[in-house]
């Protein structure tokens, strides 16, 4: 594909895949969201999800969208990183995992830091917060945290 600069020099754009660089496997699709969640098994955990999906759209004001086979989105974002690595990406999310439902949100800085200590039994690793149940944690801190990632990743990527 080409575009043309301001000079009328025609600029080549090559995609990841051309560039040598594998595409990002995770991406948006048409699955059911409402399928993903009735097939969760343990009562406790559908009701959990559902209540992730109610608490997201909320703060995003975006519908819930399957990414991948097991990840519930909301939003997008572009990244782009020095290696030259691209892709979209769902700008906040979660994914009901075997011992935890994983959900996807930065928490580096000071602010959310503390909004961690206040939020109950979890586990954080660099981008995914792990909780066992919803029952475990603050809700309310959960929706600070989301809002808190959300701002973060629009500043990290435009």
């Amino acid at each position: 594909m080409a575009r043309h600069g301001a000079a009328g020099k025609a600029t080549i754009l090559l995609s990841a895949r051309e560039r040598g660089m594998p595409e990002n496997k995770t991406k948006a699709t048409d699955s059911s969201v409402a399928a993903y969640i009735a097939a969760i098994e343990d009562e406790e955990r559908r009701s959990d999800c559902a209540k992730l999906v109610k608490l997201m759209a909320a703060v995003t004001r975006k519908p819930a969208v399957m990414w991948g086979t097991s990840i519930v989105g909301f939003g997008k974002y572009h990244y782009k990183y020095d290696s030259g690595r691209e892709g979209d990406m769902c700008i906040t999310g979660f994914s009901s995992r075997k011992p935890n439902i994983s959900i996807y949100i930065l928490a580096e800085d000071a602010s959310q830091k503390k909004l961690l200590a206040r939020l109950g039994k979890h586990k954080m690793a660099k981008a995914c917060l792990y909780v066992r149940r919803m029952a475990d944690i603050d809700a309310a801190v959960l929706r600070q945290l989301v809002v808190g990632s959300i701002a973060a990743v629009r500043k990290q990527y435009g």
